[in-house]
């Protein structure tokens, strides 16, 4: 499964770079296949593993709030393999082709 979240702090002031640093660290320390862009963080992995990744994250970035917000989309897929690098190049390829 792919998951891709988005965890934000609240009560922590203007500006969460912080700890939201701190979920990064925890989905890479991990060791699962990620990606974190501006608005979204992916992780690729096995339910389980992936949704323990997630919800440390969330303590780790919620360290210090009062309240934390979490948005979260699955890709569940049976057999997938690399989905994270599929999907975008498949798109890419695509995009090639035009």
């Amino acid at each position: 499964m792919i998951v891709a979240f988005s965890v934000t702090p609240m009560g922590v002031g203007e500006s969460v770079a912080e700890p939201v640093a701190e979920a990064v660290r925890v989905v890479r320390e991990s060791g699962l296949p990620n990606r974190t862009d501006a608005m979204f963080t992916s992780v690729e992995g096995e339910w389980d593993e992936v949704m323990d990744v997630v919800r440390r994250a969330v303590e780790a970035a919620g360290q210090g709030a009062s309240r934390v917000s979490l948005t979260l989309k699955a890709d569940i897929r049976e057999g997938m393999v690399d989905g994270l690098s599929h999907k975008v190049d498949a798109v890419e390829e695509h995009l090639r082709g035009s």
